[in-house]
């Protein structure tokens, strides 16, 4: 059978939505990547990551947690995510993606009911179609749609999963979600993929951000490979769901462990993170400011959608900006999201001035609202 896909390619290539990869172009600022700090290249932390890694004898995990693959760097690294975040334990995964998979699909078991906000990422989504629950989405960030799915609801365990900043979206949890999964007594998954390292009076998270302390109840996802400039994943919560997902969750039991050296990567990130708190919320902050000023856009953390409503369009754009500007952007299009946006992310490597000019560059192309 020759290209049995054929036409389907064809399809998306008609519809404004064929993909391709290309390969990264450093000589560009990157505006369009989720490494919101721009730890990725700080070079210092590569050197220190490597540093950990050479003073042991072997640099791979070479099999399961499970099995041998459970490392000190892995521990180490969970007990610090704990210490900074206020959970009792802590698990590190593969990738953000894997772990909503292996959470979502391990914790909803049969007669069980998992209320997911219709923005919840694709991961979540997938792995909706993967356990035994019962599945409800709900209007997105409305408190009200999920406290009347909450009244409307029979089941004996609930389970709620929402975003601390969406990714899309670019909007941070309402606080009253939390309140009303307090009120009903029910679990709760914070994806914190996008807030981890960019909101909160210690830059750890949604959470962090509202002042609440975790409670048995929540249970925090974050991944590395965004603010953290490295690749991986962690998921935080009461002992008591620690040790449930390493008996539960397939991609903590049949996976090989993370690699060794992103988790060093990683923590050494994380202690960056928390020496240098003041300079990086006022460096954030600057950028939440110029894009206020120029786009009229609030943002929650450095996310800027930027709805342009045409597939076609939207790739033109972010070809012009590279001409232009030397800056690449997102250019984000169906089915991702309802209508094509540019997905400008503000992150820190990009100089103020350069920001500035990147912003007028939209500020007449986009959908007014």
């Amino acid at each position: 059978m020759n290209n049995p896909y054929e036409n389907e390619l064809k399809a998306l290539k008609r519809a404004g939505r064929y993909r391709e990869r290309n390969l990264s172009d450093e000589s560009l600022l990157d505006g369009a990547s989720n490494d919101y700090l721009g730890l990725a290249h700080l070079n210092e932390l590569h050197t220190k990551a490597c540093e950990t890694l050479n003073s042991f004898t072997f640099h791979a995990p070479k099999s399961s947690m499970l099995v041998n693959g459970y490392h000190s760097i892995h521990r180490d690294f969970e007990q610090a995510l704990c210490e900074a975040n206020g959970f009792e334990a802590g698990i590190v995964m593969g990738s953000g993606f894997n772990a909503n998979i292996g959470l979502i699909e391990a914790l909803g078991r049969k007669g069980d009911l998992i209320l997911m906000d219709e923005s919840y990422h694709a991961s979540g989504v997938m792995a909706t179609r993967m356990c035994d629950a019962k599945i409800e989405f709900f209007a997105h960030n409305d408190p009200k749609a999920l406290r009347d799915a909450l009244e409307a609801a029979n089941q004996k365990r609930i389970i709620v999963a929402v975003e601390g900043i969406y990714s899309m979206s670019g909007d941070k949890l309402s606080r009253d979600i939390l309140e009303i999964c307090e009120q009903y007594d029910v679990l709760i998954i914070l994806d914190e993929a996008h807030s981890s390292g960019v909101i909160g009076e210690n830059l750890m998270g949604i959470l962090d951000y509202y002042g609440i302390t975790p409670t048995a109840n929540m249970i925090k996802m974050g991944t590395l490979g965004k603010a953290y400039g490295s690749f991986g994943a962690y998921v935080l919560s009461s002992q008591h769901i620690s040790d449930y997902l390493i008996n539960r969750a397939k991609n903590v039991i049949y996976a090989t462990a993370p690699s060794l050296y992103d988790t060093a990567l990683a923590h050494c990130a994380l202690n960056y993170i928390k020496n240098n708190v003041t300079r990086l919320k006022e460096a954030i902050a600057a950028r939440q400011r110029i894009v206020k000023e120029v786009l009229g856009i609030t943002i929650d953390g450095l996310i800027v959608p930027i709805e342009i409503g045409d597939n076609v369009r939207v790739m033109e754009l972010q070809e012009s900006l590279k001409e232009e500007l030397g800056v690449l952007v997102g250019a984000i299009r169906q089915p991702t999201v309802e209508r094509a946006i540019i997905r400008l992310i503000t992150r820190l490597d990009i100089p103020e001035e350069t920001l500035v000019c990147v912003c007028e560059r939209f500020s007449h192309n986009r959908v007014k609202s």
